[in-house]
Parts: C-alpha cells; structure tokens; sequence
C-alpha cells in the first residue's frame, strides 16, 4: 500500500487530470470517488493504510461538490473512532474563475482535517506576484493553504496551466517528505 492516497472528485475530468500528474512522481494511490459520492471496500482500505491523505475537488459554488461533501460524511464513524488521528493531510482545488472562492474550499478541507485530528500541511511555496510573474509559473495564484488550480471554463484537461499543475506536484512531493521524515 502507498504512503501516500489522493482522494478526490473530478466533475469534468480536470482534477483527475491534476491528481494523476501529482502521483506519478510520488507514487500516491488515487482514490477517486465516484458520480454517487461513493468509494468501495478497497478504495476505504487505501485511505485507512495510507499516512497521508491528500483531499481534492473542484470548487464549485464556493465549496466542495456534494460528492466529495457525501464522502466527508461518510468519515464521521472514523472521525469518533479517531481512526485517521495523526495522519498527515492536505488539499488542492481547481475552479474557472481566478479565486472563484477556492480559499473557501481549502480551509474547508483543512477544517476535515483537524476534526480528524490530523496535521495539515501548508503549500510553503512564495507566490509567483511580480510583474514579471507569468501564467505558466508556480504559485501564480499565490496559495498558502493548500494549491490552487485555476482552469477556464472553457478549457479541456490538456489545457490547464502548467504552473499550476507544478505547484500540484510540489506540494504533493512535499507532503510526500514530511511523511517520510514522520516516519
């Protein structure tokens, strides 16, 4: 089993897209909840073996969708069993819009997290917010939380920006160090 699990929802494919660019380098399982909000018996496993899990969703309409809401509540048996304390957590999320209330998402996350007495990662990248910055380099967004990802509307997988899918990848492969220094 991996040390590492994503769980996430993908509405448009846009997140799996993120998701799967994020785990090829750290050797993260993905665990993708389905159109119904659910994950099967091994998926549950994946997440229960794993030291880290990594939450992640589109935001839409200032939040998670209710599938990924649906599995959060699904964790609450876990949450009064104290089944994920001291796992390491973090999050990304992805929207059309610039901000499109992505921060919302990811405190909301963050917030999962600590009900399940976990420890949070932050992104611990400086934001790409000078003049010179361009679309295409890391944390152009300017996260702390967690990453952000922002696709328009109009875009297909293969057209998100590849700053954003590197910063994905950096905080992944950061997440994935802080586990193995916790050992």
């Amino acid at each position: 089993m991996s040390k590492l699990a994503i769980v996430f929802f993908s509405g448009y494919g846009h997140t799996r897209k993120i998701a799967e660019a994020a785990a090829a380098d750290t050797h993260a399982a993905l665990v993708e909840i389905n159109a119904n909000g659910d994950l099967d018996d091994d998926q549950w496993q994946q997440l229960h073996t794993a030291k880290g899990i990594i939450f992640a969703a589109p935001t839409y309409m200032g939040n998670v969708p209710w599938q990924f809401k649906k599995f959060a509540d699904a964790t609450s048996a876990l949450w009064a069993k104290r089944a994920w304390q001291d796992k390491v957590f973090g999050g990304f999320t992805n929207s059309a819009s610039f901000n499109g209330d992505k921060q919302v998402t990811l405190i909301w996350m963050q917030t999962l997290a600590a009900q399940h007495g976990g420890i949070w990662v932050s992104l611990g990248l400086l934001p790409a917010n000078t003049k010179s910055a361009q679309r295409n380099d890391v944390n152009t967004l300017g996260g702390s939380v967690g990453a952000l990802v922002q696709t328009p509307a109009d875009a297909s997988v293969d057209e998100i920006p590849r700053g954003d899918i590197e910063t994905v990848k950096i905080y992944v492969a950061r997440i994935s160090d802080i586990i193995n220094k916790l050992g």
